[in-house]
């Protein structure tokens, strides 16, 4: 790990150049839309409209895309969709193909609120594996994805 709470409390600008040596050394390893939303300037810019940080979340989404003759064949999908910061869209990440997942709450029944920090790096068995700490006032939740890639959009909100 490189960029979570604890290792970004320890030393921000020294985690952040050794998660920035980690992408380059994997690279070629890394899906390309996994890759590019880790390695961009903004994904992580806390004043960037379209940064996780601070978000809270919508809803999420956890999907048994099947095939078949017998719809035998499943396939895993999450989807989540995110309440940016600063309320003016709406991130949507997706990850197609998941082959695990654990979604930790230790709640106060208010929610999860707010998207702290998260890290997007390969696991031992060479897929995508997206790390998220959540916080609020009295707890905290953290959620861990292994899929083949993430999908990034971004929805404007439009008030009425």
């Amino acid at each position: 790990m490189f960029i979570l709470e604890a290792q970004r409390h320890a030393d921000v600008v020294g985690s952040f150049k050794k998660y920035r040596e980690y992408l380059e050394a994997n690279r070629e390893q890394f899906p390309h839309n996994a890759f590019s939303l880790a390695n961009s300037s903004w994904y992580f810019d806390f004043s960037h409209h379209q940064c996780p940080h601070d978000s809270w979340l919508e809803n999420i989404s956890i999907f048994e895309n099947a095939s078949g003759a017998r719809s035998e064949v499943r396939q895993t999908a999450i989807r989540l969709r995110l309440l940016a910061a600063y309320h003016d869209g709406f991130i949507e990440l997706s990850y197609p193909c998941v082959f695990s997942y654990k979604l930790e709450s230790h709640g106060d029944g208010n929610g999860h609120s707010d998207w702290l920090y998260d890290e997007i790096r390969l696991s031992e068995n060479g897929h995508v594996l997206h790390e998220i700490e959540w916080a609020g006032m009295s707890h905290t939740s953290h959620w861990l994805i292994e899929s083949n890639d993430i999908e990034f959009s971004w929805i404007p909100h439009v008030r009425k």
